[in-house]
Protein backbone atom coordinates (compact mmCIF):
# COMPACT_ATOMS: atom_id res chain seq x y z
CA UNK A 1 0.00 0.00 0.00
CA UNK A 2 1.80 3.51 -0.88
CA UNK A 3 0.34 7.02 -0.70
CA UNK A 4 -0.23 8.80 -3.72
CA UNK A 5 -0.24 12.77 -4.19
CA UNK A 6 -3.59 12.95 -3.37
CA UNK A 7 -3.32 11.64 -0.08
CA UNK A 8 -5.55 8.70 -0.52
CA UNK A 9 -4.32 4.58 0.23
CA UNK A 10 -3.60 3.17 -3.19
CA UNK A 11 -6.92 4.30 -4.39
CA UNK A 12 -8.84 2.24 -6.76
CA UNK A 13 -12.47 3.90 -5.91
CA UNK A 14 -16.01 3.45 -7.11
CA UNK A 15 -16.67 5.68 -10.48
CA UNK A 16 -19.60 7.90 -10.16
CA UNK A 17 -22.69 6.65 -11.20
CA UNK A 18 -23.13 7.68 -15.08
CA UNK A 19 -25.45 9.54 -16.92
CA UNK A 20 -27.23 7.00 -19.47
CA UNK A 21 -29.09 9.73 -20.98
CA UNK A 22 -29.18 9.99 -24.72
CA UNK A 23 -27.51 13.55 -25.83
CA UNK A 24 -30.04 15.04 -27.99
CA UNK A 25 -32.50 14.94 -24.28
CA UNK A 26 -32.73 18.00 -22.60
CA UNK A 27 -30.21 18.15 -19.57
CA UNK A 28 -33.57 18.16 -16.96
CA UNK A 29 -34.49 15.19 -18.86
CA UNK A 30 -31.40 13.77 -18.28
CA UNK A 31 -31.36 14.42 -14.34
CA UNK A 32 -34.65 12.81 -14.10
CA UNK A 33 -33.11 9.28 -14.97
CA UNK A 34 -29.97 10.00 -12.62
CA UNK A 35 -30.95 11.88 -9.71
CA UNK A 36 -33.79 11.40 -6.98
CA UNK A 37 -35.86 13.39 -6.04
CA UNK A 38 -34.50 16.75 -4.04
CA UNK A 39 -34.58 16.49 -0.36
CA UNK A 40 -38.23 16.12 1.35
CA UNK A 41 -39.81 18.75 1.97
CA UNK A 42 -40.67 17.61 5.69
CA UNK A 43 -37.03 17.53 7.20
CA UNK A 44 -35.68 18.11 10.92
CA UNK A 45 -34.57 21.83 11.51
CA UNK A 46 -31.15 22.52 11.30
CA UNK A 47 -29.79 23.22 14.99
CA UNK A 48 -28.00 26.25 16.12
CA UNK A 49 -24.48 25.82 15.55
CA UNK A 50 -23.82 27.30 19.58
CA UNK A 51 -25.82 24.11 20.18
CA UNK A 52 -24.69 21.24 17.93
CA UNK A 53 -21.91 18.77 17.56
CA UNK A 54 -20.84 20.63 14.01
CA UNK A 55 -18.58 17.83 11.99
CA UNK A 56 -17.11 19.37 9.02
CA UNK A 57 -16.12 17.40 6.27
CA UNK A 58 -14.24 18.20 2.96
CA UNK A 59 -16.45 17.65 -0.11
CA UNK A 60 -13.54 14.67 -1.19
CA UNK A 61 -14.11 12.68 1.52
CA UNK A 62 -17.42 12.65 1.48
CA UNK A 63 -17.69 11.61 -1.85
CA UNK A 64 -15.17 9.97 -4.48
CA UNK A 65 -14.42 12.62 -7.14
CA UNK A 66 -11.04 10.80 -7.91
CA UNK A 67 -11.57 11.51 -11.31
CA UNK A 68 -12.19 14.92 -10.97
CA UNK A 69 -9.08 15.39 -9.09
CA UNK A 70 -6.70 14.22 -12.19
CA UNK A 71 -8.67 16.41 -13.88
CA UNK A 72 -7.38 19.20 -12.04
CA UNK A 73 -3.83 17.82 -11.25
CA UNK A 74 -3.73 17.25 -15.48
CA UNK A 75 -5.30 19.75 -16.77
CA UNK A 76 -5.68 22.72 -14.14
CA UNK A 77 -8.55 24.43 -12.58
CA UNK A 78 -10.41 25.93 -15.47
CA UNK A 79 -10.85 22.18 -16.75
CA UNK A 80 -11.61 21.47 -13.88
CA UNK A 81 -14.71 24.04 -13.50
CA UNK A 82 -15.92 22.99 -16.44
CA UNK A 83 -15.98 19.28 -16.00
CA UNK A 84 -17.69 19.59 -12.86
CA UNK A 85 -20.33 22.10 -14.39
CA UNK A 86 -20.77 19.89 -17.76
CA UNK A 87 -21.67 17.11 -15.34
CA UNK A 88 -23.60 18.60 -12.85
CA UNK A 89 -26.86 16.10 -13.00
CA UNK A 90 -24.50 12.92 -12.25
CA UNK A 91 -23.95 12.56 -8.44
CA UNK A 92 -20.90 11.38 -6.91
CA UNK A 93 -20.01 7.86 -5.80
CA UNK A 94 -19.41 7.78 -1.81
CA UNK A 95 -16.56 8.69 -0.34
CA UNK A 96 -14.95 7.27 3.15
CA UNK A 97 -16.36 9.81 5.37
CA UNK A 98 -20.32 9.06 4.20
CA UNK A 99 -20.75 6.20 6.04
CA UNK A 100 -19.64 8.23 8.99
CA UNK A 101 -21.93 10.78 8.05
CA UNK A 102 -24.85 8.80 7.50
CA UNK A 103 -24.60 6.98 11.17
CA UNK A 104 -24.28 10.63 12.40
CA UNK A 105 -27.62 11.12 10.95
CA UNK A 106 -29.15 7.60 13.01
CA UNK A 107 -27.87 9.17 16.00
CA UNK A 108 -29.59 12.09 15.40
CA UNK A 109 -32.99 10.04 14.95
CA UNK A 110 -32.77 8.61 17.62
CA UNK A 111 -31.86 11.88 19.61
CA UNK A 112 -34.71 13.48 17.95
CA UNK A 113 -37.14 10.91 19.53
CA UNK A 114 -36.03 11.03 22.93
CA UNK A 115 -35.52 14.49 22.86
CA UNK A 116 -38.03 16.77 20.75
CA UNK A 117 -36.98 19.76 21.68
CA UNK A 118 -32.92 19.55 22.19
CA UNK A 119 -30.44 21.04 19.83
CA UNK A 120 -27.94 18.75 20.77
CA UNK A 121 -26.90 17.00 17.76
CA UNK A 122 -24.43 16.59 15.18
CA UNK A 123 -24.84 19.22 12.60
CA UNK A 124 -22.55 18.24 9.33
CA UNK A 125 -21.27 21.06 7.27
CA UNK A 126 -19.56 20.43 4.14
CA UNK A 127 -16.60 22.29 4.18
CA UNK A 128 -14.62 22.87 0.58
CA UNK A 129 -12.34 24.86 -1.13
CA UNK A 130 -14.38 24.33 -4.24
CA UNK A 131 -15.92 26.59 -6.52
CA UNK A 132 -18.97 27.61 -6.19
CA UNK A 133 -19.57 26.55 -9.72
CA UNK A 134 -18.96 23.45 -8.90
CA UNK A 135 -22.38 23.59 -5.80
CA UNK A 136 -25.03 22.62 -7.61
CA UNK A 137 -23.54 19.05 -8.63
CA UNK A 138 -22.56 18.72 -4.73
CA UNK A 139 -26.07 19.74 -3.75
CA UNK A 140 -27.32 17.34 -6.21
CA UNK A 141 -25.43 14.45 -4.49
CA UNK A 142 -26.62 15.35 -1.34
CA UNK A 143 -30.18 14.85 -2.29
CA UNK A 144 -29.48 12.14 -4.57
CA UNK A 145 -28.09 9.80 -1.47
CA UNK A 146 -31.09 11.50 0.72
CA UNK A 147 -28.31 13.45 3.22
CA UNK A 148 -29.29 16.05 5.40
CA UNK A 149 -26.48 18.68 4.95
CA UNK A 150 -27.51 22.26 4.92
CA UNK A 151 -24.58 24.03 5.81
CA UNK A 152 -22.26 23.99 2.72
CA UNK A 153 -18.97 26.54 3.00
CA UNK A 154 -17.19 26.89 -0.63
CA UNK A 155 -14.50 29.23 -0.08
CA UNK A 156 -13.30 29.16 -4.20
CA UNK A 157 -9.51 27.84 -3.69
CA UNK A 158 -8.77 29.72 -0.24
CA UNK A 159 -8.08 27.57 2.86
CA UNK A 160 -11.64 27.12 4.85
CA UNK A 161 -9.47 26.99 7.66
CA UNK A 162 -10.21 30.36 8.66
CA UNK A 163 -13.89 29.35 8.80
CA UNK A 164 -13.55 26.24 10.93
CA UNK A 165 -14.28 28.20 14.41
CA UNK A 166 -16.73 30.44 13.37
CA UNK A 167 -18.72 27.36 12.84
CA UNK A 168 -18.41 26.08 16.48
CA UNK A 169 -16.76 22.87 14.48
CA UNK A 170 -15.69 20.39 16.99
CA UNK A 171 -13.94 17.73 14.43
CA UNK A 172 -12.95 18.71 11.34
CA UNK A 173 -11.93 15.51 8.16
CA UNK A 174 -10.24 16.48 4.84
CA UNK A 175 -7.70 14.70 2.67
CA UNK A 176 -5.75 17.39 2.46
CA UNK A 177 -2.68 17.08 5.28
CA UNK A 178 -2.10 21.33 4.99
CA UNK A 179 -5.38 22.52 6.38
CA UNK A 180 -5.37 19.76 8.52
CA UNK A 181 -2.12 20.67 10.32
CA UNK A 182 -3.20 24.14 9.90
CA UNK A 183 -6.58 23.42 11.94
CA UNK A 184 -4.57 21.34 14.67
CA UNK A 185 -2.38 24.29 15.08
CA UNK A 186 -6.07 26.70 15.83
CA UNK A 187 -6.74 24.29 18.01
CA UNK A 188 -9.47 22.50 16.53
CA UNK A 189 -9.90 18.56 16.18
CA UNK A 190 -8.89 17.49 12.47
CA UNK A 191 -7.54 14.51 11.05
CA UNK A 192 -6.66 13.13 7.69
CA UNK A 193 -9.00 10.89 6.21
CA UNK A 194 -7.78 7.86 4.00
CA UNK A 195 -9.96 5.73 1.27
CA UNK A 196 -9.46 1.52 1.67
CA UNK A 197 -9.32 -0.06 -1.33
CA UNK A 198 -12.15 -2.00 -0.48
CA UNK A 199 -14.19 -0.44 2.98
CA UNK A 200 -15.69 -3.15 5.20
CA UNK A 201 -19.40 -2.70 5.81
CA UNK A 202 -20.21 -0.78 9.21
CA UNK A 203 -23.51 -0.53 11.42
CA UNK A 204 -25.94 1.33 9.95
CA UNK A 205 -27.44 1.81 13.43
CA UNK A 206 -24.84 2.27 15.64
CA UNK A 207 -21.97 4.75 15.38
CA UNK A 208 -18.62 3.21 16.19
CA UNK A 209 -15.82 5.23 16.78
CA UNK A 210 -12.33 4.04 18.14
CA UNK A 211 -9.40 6.42 19.12
CA UNK A 212 -5.28 5.46 19.85
CA UNK A 213 -4.63 7.07 22.95
CA UNK A 214 -0.53 8.64 22.62
CA UNK A 215 -0.74 12.03 20.86
CA UNK A 216 -4.33 11.39 19.78
CA UNK A 217 -6.77 11.51 22.89
CA UNK A 218 -3.96 11.93 25.12
CA UNK A 219 -0.86 14.42 25.49
CA UNK A 220 2.55 12.96 23.36
CA UNK A 221 4.37 13.04 26.65
CA UNK A 222 4.56 9.48 27.26
CA UNK A 223 5.52 8.92 23.25
CA UNK A 224 8.43 11.64 24.10
CA UNK A 225 9.66 9.62 26.88
CA UNK A 226 9.73 6.52 24.54
CA UNK A 227 11.27 7.75 21.32
CA UNK A 228 14.37 9.21 23.79
CA UNK A 229 14.79 6.69 25.82
CA UNK A 230 13.27 3.37 24.99
CA UNK A 231 10.41 0.90 25.81
CA UNK A 232 12.18 0.33 29.69
CA UNK A 233 12.05 3.68 30.62
CA UNK A 234 8.61 4.43 28.95
CA UNK A 235 7.49 1.85 31.30
CA UNK A 236 9.06 3.05 34.52
CA UNK A 237 7.98 6.94 34.13
CA UNK A 238 3.97 5.26 33.21
CA UNK A 239 4.28 3.65 36.58
CA UNK A 240 5.85 6.20 38.84
CA UNK A 241 3.18 8.53 37.10
CA UNK A 242 0.35 6.70 36.93
CA UNK A 243 -1.61 8.45 39.19
CA UNK A 244 -0.79 12.09 37.60
CA UNK A 245 -3.43 11.97 34.70
CA UNK A 246 -1.33 12.96 30.94
CA UNK A 247 -2.22 16.09 29.01
CA UNK A 248 -4.76 16.27 26.93
CA UNK A 249 -4.06 15.44 23.46
CA UNK A 250 -5.88 16.86 19.67
CA UNK A 251 -9.18 14.54 19.76
CA UNK A 252 -9.81 14.72 23.46
CA UNK A 253 -13.01 17.32 23.01
CA UNK A 254 -14.41 15.06 20.68
CA UNK A 255 -14.42 11.98 22.92
CA UNK A 256 -16.22 14.58 25.29
CA UNK A 257 -19.24 14.77 23.08
CA UNK A 258 -19.80 11.75 22.06
CA UNK A 259 -19.56 11.28 26.19
CA UNK A 260 -22.22 14.31 26.63
CA UNK A 261 -24.41 12.62 23.67
CA UNK A 262 -24.38 8.75 25.20
CA UNK A 263 -25.42 10.19 28.56
CA UNK A 264 -28.60 11.48 27.41
CA UNK A 265 -29.50 8.02 26.18
CA UNK A 266 -28.28 6.55 29.18
CA UNK A 267 -30.73 9.36 31.16
CA UNK A 268 -33.35 7.25 28.85
CA UNK A 269 -32.49 3.89 30.13
CA UNK A 270 -30.85 2.66 26.64
CA UNK A 271 -27.17 2.26 28.11
CA UNK A 272 -27.43 -1.00 26.61
CA UNK A 273 -29.09 -0.68 23.18
CA UNK A 274 -27.17 3.22 22.91
CA UNK A 275 -25.97 4.14 19.61
CA UNK A 276 -22.86 5.56 20.17
CA UNK A 277 -19.96 3.28 20.72
CA UNK A 278 -16.48 4.38 21.82
CA UNK A 279 -12.99 2.43 21.37
CA UNK A 280 -9.85 2.83 22.77
CA UNK A 281 -7.41 0.58 20.72
CA UNK A 282 -3.67 1.26 21.94
CA UNK A 283 -0.65 0.01 21.80
CA UNK A 284 -0.10 -0.04 24.89
CA UNK A 285 -0.06 -3.00 27.40
CA UNK A 286 -1.97 -3.11 29.97
CA UNK A 287 0.01 -4.31 33.00
CA UNK A 288 2.56 -1.83 31.79
CA UNK A 289 1.56 1.14 31.11
CA UNK A 290 -2.46 0.72 31.09
CA UNK A 291 -3.27 1.84 34.41
CA UNK A 292 -2.39 5.52 33.55
CA UNK A 293 -4.16 5.90 30.36
CA UNK A 294 -7.61 4.73 32.17
CA UNK A 295 -6.90 6.62 35.61
CA UNK A 296 -6.95 9.58 32.57
CA UNK A 297 -10.00 9.46 31.50
CA UNK A 298 -11.71 8.83 34.29
CA UNK A 299 -10.28 12.25 36.05
CA UNK A 300 -11.66 13.79 33.05
CA UNK A 301 -14.68 12.19 34.15
CA UNK A 302 -14.93 10.24 30.73
CA UNK A 303 -16.24 6.67 30.02
CA UNK A 304 -14.71 4.58 26.82
CA UNK A 305 -17.11 1.19 26.33
CA UNK A 306 -14.04 -0.89 25.10
CA UNK A 307 -10.64 -0.72 25.77
CA UNK A 308 -8.15 -2.76 23.28
CA UNK A 309 -4.29 -2.76 25.29
CA UNK A 310 -2.45 -4.53 22.25
CA UNK A 311 0.74 -4.46 23.22
CA UNK A 312 2.61 -3.69 20.09
CA UNK A 313 0.84 -6.16 18.12
CA UNK A 314 -0.89 -4.99 14.77
CA UNK A 315 -4.04 -2.82 15.05
CA UNK A 316 -5.91 -3.95 11.93
CA UNK A 317 -7.16 -6.83 12.72
CA UNK A 318 -8.83 -6.11 15.73
CA UNK A 319 -10.38 -2.68 13.85
CA UNK A 320 -12.25 -5.60 11.26
CA UNK A 321 -13.91 -6.92 14.40
CA UNK A 322 -14.77 -3.67 15.91
CA UNK A 323 -16.03 -2.21 12.48
CA UNK A 324 -15.95 1.41 13.21
CA UNK A 325 -17.21 3.89 11.03
CA UNK A 326 -13.70 5.65 11.92
CA UNK A 327 -10.13 5.11 13.44
CA UNK A 328 -8.15 7.95 14.22
CA UNK A 329 -4.30 7.28 15.17
CA UNK A 330 -1.07 9.81 15.13
CA UNK A 331 1.18 7.03 13.75
CA UNK A 332 0.82 6.14 9.55
CA UNK A 333 1.80 2.72 10.27
CA UNK A 334 -1.13 1.76 12.18
CA UNK A 335 -3.24 3.86 9.87
CA UNK A 336 -1.79 1.78 6.58
CA UNK A 337 -2.41 -1.39 8.67
CA UNK A 338 -5.88 -0.40 9.43
CA UNK A 339 -6.82 0.75 5.49
CA UNK A 340 -5.22 -2.98 4.80
CA UNK A 341 -8.02 -4.50 6.66
CA UNK A 342 -10.67 -2.27 5.07
CA UNK A 343 -11.09 0.33 8.01
CA UNK A 344 -11.70 3.70 7.20
CA UNK A 345 -8.70 5.33 8.89
CA UNK A 346 -7.90 8.71 9.65
CA UNK A 347 -4.46 10.27 11.11
CA UNK A 348 -3.69 12.89 13.24
CA UNK A 349 -0.70 14.50 12.67
CA UNK A 350 0.46 15.72 16.02
CA UNK A 351 3.01 14.94 17.92
CA UNK A 352 6.54 13.46 18.68
CA UNK A 353 6.08 10.82 15.87
CA UNK A 354 5.39 13.43 13.41
CA UNK A 355 9.05 14.36 13.54
CA UNK A 356 10.35 11.06 12.98
CA UNK A 357 10.74 10.67 9.79
CA UNK A 358 11.90 6.83 8.21
CA UNK A 359 15.11 6.59 6.35
CA UNK A 360 13.93 7.10 2.57
CA UNK A 361 10.61 8.50 2.84
CA UNK A 362 8.87 11.87 2.98
CA UNK A 363 5.93 13.45 3.49
CA UNK A 364 4.29 14.46 0.40
CA UNK A 365 1.85 17.35 -0.22
CA UNK A 366 0.26 18.98 -3.10
CA UNK A 367 -2.59 21.18 -3.76
CA UNK A 368 -6.34 19.65 -4.63
CA UNK A 369 -8.47 21.21 -6.12
CA UNK A 370 -11.12 19.71 -3.74
CA UNK A 371 -10.38 19.11 -0.07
Amino acid sequence: MSLNNGQSLNVGGQDFTKNGGNSSRAPWEDARTVLRPSTPTRKPKSPKPENAITIAVSSRVLFNMEKEQQIYEQQGMEEYIKYQVEHETEPFSPGPAFSFVKALEAVNAKLRELYPESEELFDVVLMTNNHANVGLRLINTINHHQLFIERFCMTGGNSPIGYLKAYHTNLYLSADPVKVREALAEGIAAAIMFTPEKMKEVSDTQLRVAFDGDAVLFSDESERICKAHGLDKFFEHEKAHENKPLDHGPLKGFLEVLGKLQKKFYGKGQRMDCPIRTYLVTARSAASSGTRALKTLRSWGLEIDEALFLAGAPKGPMLEKIRPHIFFDDQMFHVEGAAEMGTVACHVPYGIAQRVVKKGTKDKETPNASK
